[in-house]
């Protein structure tokens, strides 16, 4: 499910499936996305690159062109490596940076960035 907030510039995105559930967040005030994985109990985090992820009203618009046409191809899929062994718990600077939205999916999670 996708969940888009205008007035915050924020999108959650929560796929169950199983093994391979997430919780996502698009802040687009921050200028960040996280990514919490249960199955890794840890949260990933990436800079938003306005050349490689859609904007807030071109992800709305893709979102609902994949429920109406049941297609889950599209040609603005971005893939991310994250480098393992380098987390850490956040900490009062990242939350601050990263904003609240963030902090709330993961505080106690290890990070990667």
């Amino acid at each position: 499910t996708m969940t888009i907030q205008n007035k915050e510039r924020v999108v959650n995105v929560h796929v169950r499936s199983g093994v391979y559930s997430s919780d996502t967040i698009f802040d687009y005030s921050h200028g960040y996305i996280a990514t919490k994985l249960f199955s890794r109990n840890a949260c990933f985090i990436m800079k938003i690159k306005k050349d490689l992820i859609p904007d807030l009203r071109e992800i709305g618009r893709l979102a609902f062109e994949r429920e109406t046409m049941r297609d889950v191809y599209s040609p603005n899929n971005v893939w991310a490596r994250f480098q393992p062994g380098s987390s850490r718990l956040g900490n009062f600077k990242d939350w601050i940076l990263y904003g609240k939205q963030i902090e709330r999916l993961c505080t106690g999670l290890p990070l990667y960035k």
